[in-house]
């Protein structure tokens, strides 16, 4: 699969696969084939059976940690696969058609395990790279704060020097798995004077530090899957820190080799929009609106929307793949997906009517569906980023 432009005008596509590629594709096709469990295959989740599939994800989980692919872009000397972008794509790609989950590794192998290889030291490599592989340990993610959301860069958590330790007081929010974490990567402020892009730094925080206290907070839909942290006097080993003190905003940003396609967001949606196309061919009664005109119209709408986030993915694993960095382009790909996820979740309630509002999936689906524009970067900033960045418009 090829994307090839001139000065980002002229643009040709190639959709198929080289040579390599097909083969490529085959092997981890045959791979799900033989050793995904039928629990998590496509379709075969039955409604409210998600605690079920646990020892299936596990499961999972070794089978693909067997054939080394768990670390799909990282660097073989660190226990990762090596893979191009490329073929790192075509594994995701494969992974989402058949509904198996792709990052098994969670935020250690997608977000931390990139930065310490990249700005780590070795004995830090050596304390954490291994257990993340092993999935020995659980991460989480400490960047937002209630008043530094959109504008990071405003975060107040302070970390202040105190010996060979860092002292830590202030709060984090929408911190994703905390109450289950390890340990937390977290950019904290320590020189309150600089500019507020500066006098930042990047801290490992062990989660079982005195002073550290989890909130889980309650999502719309009844669930409790992230948290609001309190630091209160936690010492932090200055040993800890990744990178120069003060200089940690460039860790956080440094752009890494993980995925950023958003793949498996534009294949999940599809997936999403077609069972839904099942249950209206089913003829239950509770689908009925699935044969007025409006719905009709709906379901091809959306379809050709999943199209449309395809090849916004196709379009950003191509730049990848010939070693152009994706900035305005992957923002069109997250917002786009989010709000087409919004978009299929509105279309399940159509579907079922009033009677959507109590079905179990449609109304949970639904709600969580709210989240989508706003985790990751709101719709609000990657218009901003796609306004100044793709079309050259001025910062307002």
């Amino acid at each position: 699969m090829h994307w090839d432009s001139t000065g980002g005008k002229t643009v040709a596509i190639n959709l198929g696969d080289t040579e390599q590629e097909a083969a490529w594709r085959q092997e981890v096709r045959q791979f799900i084939e033989r050793e995904a469990p039928a629990a998590l295959r496509s379709g075969a989740e039955p409604e409210g059976a998600l605690f079920g599939r646990l020892g299936a994800i596990k499961e999972w989980r070794d089978r693909v940690a067997a054939r080394g692919w768990i670390a799909p872009s990282w660097p073989t000397k660190y226990g990762g696969a090596g893979m191009s972008v490329v073929d790192q794509f075509v594994m995701n790609e494969e992974f989402a058609e058949a509904g198996v989950p792709s990052n098994v590794g969670g935020f250690g192998v997608m977000m931390i395990g990139p930065t310490l290889i990249e700005h780590g030291k070795e004995e830090q490599k050596e304390q954490h790279l291994g257990s993340i592989l092993r999935g020995e340990t659980l991460w989480c993610q400490g960047y937002s704060e209630p008043g530094a959301g959109s504008d990071l860069a405003s975060l107040q958590t302070r970390a202040v020097r105190d010996g060979d330790d860092y002292v830590l007081n202030g709060q984090k929010i929408w911190t994703t798995g905390a109450q289950f974490a390890d340990w937390m990567y977290m950019l904290a402020r320590t020189d309150p004077d600089a500019p507020k892009h500066r006098g930042i730094t990047y801290l490992l925080v062990d989660m079982k530090s005195p002073g550290i206290t989890v909130r889980p907070l309650t999502t719309l839909a009844g669930m409790q899957s992230f948290n609001e942290v309190f630091f209160e006097d936690v010492r932090v080993p200055a040993r800890n820190r990744i990178g120069e003190e003060n200089r940690g905003w460039y860790v956080g940003t440094t752009t890494l080799d993980f995925e950023r396609s958003s793949i498996g967001s534009a294949i999940g949606v599809r997936k999403a929009l077609e069972g839904l196309m099942r249950q209206a061919k089913s003829g239950r009664g509770e689908a009925s609106f699935a044969r007025s005109h409006g719905v009709r119209n709906e379901f091809a709408d959306r379809w050709i929307e999943c199209e449309v986030a395809k090849m916004l993915s196709y379009r950003v694993v191509s730049m990848q793949a010939r070693g152009l960095i994706p900035n305005y382009e992957a923002s069109i790909c997250k917002m786009y997906s989010s709000e087409l996820n919004q978009r299929i979740a509105g279309l399940s309630m159509h579907l079922y009517g009033m009677h959507g509002n109590v079905r179990n999936r449609s109304a949970v689906s639904y709600l969580q569906a709210v989240s989508a524009t706003i985790a990751g970067g709101t719709t609000e900033v990657q218009k901003g980023i796609i306004a100044t960045r793709g079309l050259g418009l001025p910062r307002g």
